[in-house]
């Protein structure tokens, strides 16, 4: 285990290890422990009763945070054609086909969702290593491989989030900033664990959410009680 700074000793001997907080009271106290110099993230970590060994355990979409993540996320786009111009009038950041593959190719990764037109998979799918085990891979499921290019992009721009379960059987994901009001990060955490609760995969038993930790970027991590999830 790395050894921790002082100020993130100090902040952990202020939560309560053997507490499970309500998401409000979660919420308030890591904002109260940032002491960071920048505007921290608040992220939630959620474990989930699946086994993602198994196919049909699998848990992955994409939820609209009401209040967005505090960060507008970089938009790559594979297109080609009258597409370019449609994702670059809605605000992509980057938009091309096998010159944009070939840049990923050599290790390019400044960006935050990768979009693709249906027509272009064919270029895409030679990415599947690397964009793939970053989330990055355009899935239809996740709205990330459309012709309708225009909504895709201001979605995410919005604070469109995508999820994944990982190997353990956890989902990470943003839930705004320190700097955002407690109400507002509660109201994103809500959609997003509504937007959890909606894929469960019907394979999975027993219970569903297991455990919830909210932390800030340099924070220690808080439990929160699953039953008082939605509350």
């Amino acid at each position: 285990m790395p050894k921790r700074g002082k100020r993130y000793q100090e902040a952990q001997k202020q939560v309560d290890r053997n507490k499970l907080y309500t998401p409000k009271e979660a919420i308030e106290l890591a904002k109260s422990l940032a002491n960071a110099k920048f505007d921290e993230t608040v992220e939630v970590a959620v474990r989930l009763g699946v086994d993602p060994k198994h196919a049909d355990q699998q848990v992955r979409g994409t939820v609209v945070l009401p209040h967005g993540t505090g960060k507008v996320a970089r938009v790559l786009v594979f297109a080609k054609g009258e597409k370019i111009k449609e994702a670059e009038a809605a605000g992509a950041d980057y938009v091309g086909a096998e010159e944009l593959a070939a840049k990923i190719s050599e290790g390019w990764l400044d960006f935050d969702v990768a979009i693709a037109t249906p027509d272009m998979m064919g270029v895409v799918g030679k990415l599947g290593r690397i964009l793939g085990p970053r989330g990055l891979m355009p899935n239809p499921k996740t709205g990330t491989v459309t012709f309708d290019l225009a909504k895709a992009i201001s979605e995410f721009k919005a604070g469109k989030i995508e999820y994944r379960v990982d190997k353990a059987g956890n989902i990470h994901a943003p839930l705004g900033k320190v700097s955002f009001e407690t109400d507002k990060i509660a109201e994103n955490f809500t959609a997003l664990i509504d937007a959890l609760i909606k894929a469960k995969p019907a394979a999975a038993k027993g219970k569903y959410i297991k455990g919830i930790v909210i932390s800030t970027t340099m924070g220690p991590g808080i439990k929160i009680d699953p039953n008082l999830a939605t509350a």
